[in-house]
């Protein structure tokens, strides 16, 4: 009689290059089960990765570089940034330091709605870029949602700049929506799609039957 022995692959592990929780929260919801994901708090990691560079890509680059280098493991990262049609593309990689170094969402928020004071073209896109280090190798994935800011904030979930922006598609802002109905629209989502799919095509996860 012949014996069949089942060998079940635990889910990847990968590192998320990242301090912040929203962001953490956002791609687990998208990721689910399918991928064991480790945050650096859980892995022991207290850093702040510096954002030096003048591209999102690079900055991605940087920040899963830095712990991979630090750990050995697969790691990902991601770099966002709003690009506003009238303002060329600000605040950019600058985003999350838009009114200065301490990060303060109030102050970038106040400081954009300023700079459009009395234009009408408010255009504006979140674009983020996972960068994945899986086997020493690197890839990078990206995500657009297109919309546009108003002038006036609305709602209380999510974080940065989502109570003043509206995607295509939507008359809420994303910080009137839970994450599943913001995940509809998300630039993370798209780039973390597209990272999942990647991974499904390129990693071993599923029930492999072995004959002894």
């Amino acid at each position: 009689m012949e014996n069949h022995l089942i060998i079940i692959n635990q889910p990847l592990q990968l590192i998320f290059a990242t301090n912040n929780q929203h962001k953490v929260d956002e791609i687990k919801v998208v990721i689910g089960k399918q991928f064991n994901v480790v945050t650096l708090k859980d892995a022991g990691i207290d850093i702040d990765i510096p954002e030096p560079h003048d591209t999102l890509e690079a900055n991605a680059t940087e920040k899963s570089t830095t712990i991979y280098r630090l750990t050995g493991n697969n790691v990902f990262s991601e770099d966002t940034g709003l690009e506003v049609a009238a303002l060329n593309g600000e605040p950019g990689i600058k985003s999350a330091r838009y009114a200065g170094e301490g990060k303060n969402f109030k102050a970038n928020i106040d400081k954009l709605l300023a700079k459009l004071e009395g234009i009408a073209n408010c255009k504006a896109r979140f674009r983020t870029v996972i960068s994945l280090i899986l086997n020493n190798q690197e890839y990078l994935f990206e995500g657009i949602c297109e919309g546009n800011i108003i002038a006036q904030q609305k709602g209380l979930k999510g974080f940065g700049y989502d109570p003043v922006f509206v995607p295509n598609g939507s008359n809420k802002t994303f910080a009137q929506m839970t994450i599943e109905e913001k995940n509809f629209f998300s630039h993370r989502k798209k780039a973390t799609d597209k990272l999942i799919n990647f991974l499904k095509e390129n990693t071993l996860t599923d029930v492999a039957n072995k004959a002894v």
